[in-house]
C-alpha cells in the first residue's frame, strides 16, 4: 500500500487551516489507494512537534518534525531542500501541498529538485487504478481540466478552501528529522516580519464570512456587510466576481472559482443571486444563510437558511441581534 506525503504549513508557530486541508486530501487519497499511511512534515522553531496531535485528527499517521531556530519563519531554501530529500527517500506515491502563498513558492522548488511535474492549484485529487487524477479550473473557471499523473511521486498543490477538513482521528508517532544543511546559512534569511492589516481576517482562516453581491446596489452600501461582520467579531468580508469586476471591492475579497475557495463554519450571502462561479467557491461552508429579495434566486437552493426580503432592512436588524446576543460574551 503506497504512502502519501503532506506538508503542513505553519505561521508564527501555529498550524494554518490549509494544513488540515492538505492532510485531509492526503488521507482521502491514501485510503483510496488501499489504506497506506499519511506522513506529514512540520518545519519550525523548537516545540513545533507539539502540533502533532492536531494533525492526527485529520488522519496523519506519522509526523516528521524539523526544528531549528532559523525555521521560526518560512525559509524557502532550507525547507525546499529538506522536503525534497525527505520525499525522495520516503518513496511516496504522492505529495500534497497547499496552493497558498507559501505553497506556491515551496511546491515548484520541490518539483524542480525532484525533476517531476507539479499539478498546481487543483481543486480535487483522486486515485483511478495506478493513476492519480487532479482537477484544475481553466477558462476563468468555466471548465475543469482533468490532469493524469502517472509519474511517481505525483506532486499536487491544492487551492485553499477546495478541501473541507474531515476528522479521521489517528494517534501519530512523531519522529525528529534534521534539516538539510544549516538553515542559518541559507542565502535568504527572514530578518523582520511586518504585519499588514492585522485587523482584517484572512478569508481562508475566518470561521464566519459575510459576503455581498450586486444586490447591494452601490459600493458604499457594503457598509452594512462590514458592520454585520464586525458584530460577529471573528468574521471576514467577501464578495462576488461581479462586485470586483465593477471595482467595488479588491480581488482579494472575491469568492468563487476565479477567486478564493472558502469553507467557513458560517457563510452569510447578502444580495447574492448565486451564479455557478460563486457557488463553487463557497458551497463547502458548514452553514449557509442567504438574504435576498428574489425568492427564486439560485442561492436559496444550497442555503441552509433563507431570508426573503429587503437586505437594507434585514441586515441592520440582524447586526443588532448579533450584538445583543454577544453581550456579556
Amino acid at each position: 500500500m503506497p504512502n502519501v506525503f503532506a506538508f503542513a504549513e505553519t505561521r508564527a508557530g501555529e498550524l494554518r487551516k490549509v494544513a488540515s486541508e492538505a492532510v485531509t486530501a492526503a488521507r482521502t487519497l491514501a485510503d483510496a489507494m488501499g489504506g497506506g499511511e499519511v506522513h506529514v512534515l512540520l518545519a519550525g522553531d523548537a516545540g513545533i512537534s507539539s502540533k502533532a496531535a492536531q494533525l492526527g485528527q485529520y488522519g496523519a499517521d506519522v509526523i516528521f518534525s524539523v526544528e531549528h531556530a532559523a525555521l521560526a519563519n518560512y525559509n524557502a531554501e532550507a525547507v525546499a531542500a529538506t522536503v525534497s530529500e525527505h520525499i525522495k527517500s520516503g518513496g511516496y506515491r504522492a505529495a500534497i501541498f497547499s496552493a497558498s502563498a507559501q505553497g506556491r513558492d515551496l511546491a515548484p522548488r520541490v518539483a524542480a529538485k525532484l525533476a517531476v511535474p507539479l499539478a498546481s492549484d487543483v481543486t480535487s485529487v483522486e486515485s483511478k487504478g495506478e493513476t492519480i487524477l487532479a482537477r484544475h479550473p481553466v477558462n476563468t473557471g468555466k471548465v475543469n481540466a482533468s490532469l493524469s499523473l502517472a509519474v511517481t511521486p505525483a506532486l499536487v498543490s491544492i487551492r485553499p478552501g477546495a478541501v473541507t477538513p474531515v476528522i479521521s482521528v489517528r494517534s501519530p508517532r512523531v519522529e525528529s528529522v534534521q534539516p538539510s544543511g544549516d538553515p542559518s546559512s541559507s542565502r535568504v534569511l527572514v530578518k523582520e516580519t511586518i504585519v499588514g492589516n492585522s485587523a482584517k481576517l484572512d478569508l481562508g482562516e475566518a470561521p464566519v464570512i459575510v459576503s455581498g453581491g450586486r444586490g447591494l446596489k452601490a459600493p458604499e452600501n457594503f457598509r452594512i456587510v462590514e458592520e454585520l461582520a464586525a458584530a460577529f467579531g471573528n468574521a471576514a468580508v467577501g464578495c462576488t466576481r461581479a462586485v470586483t469586476d465593477d471595482g467595488w471591492r479588491p480581488h482579494s475579497d472575491q469568492i468563487g472559482q476565479t477567486g478564493r475557495l472558502v469553507s467557513p463554519d458560517l457563510y452569510i450571502a447578502v444580495g447574492i443571486s448565486g451564479a455557478i462561479q460563486h457557488l463553487a467557491g463557497m458551497r463547502g461552508s458548514r452553514t449557509i444563510v442567504a438574504i435576498n429579495k428574489d425568492k427564486d434566486a439560485p442561492i436559496f437552493k444550497i442555503a441552509d437558511y433563507g431570508i426573503v426580503g429587503d437586505i437594507f432592512d434585514i441586515v441592520p436588524a440582524l447586526t443588532e441581534a448579533v450584538k445583543e446576543a454577544r453581550k456579556g460574551h
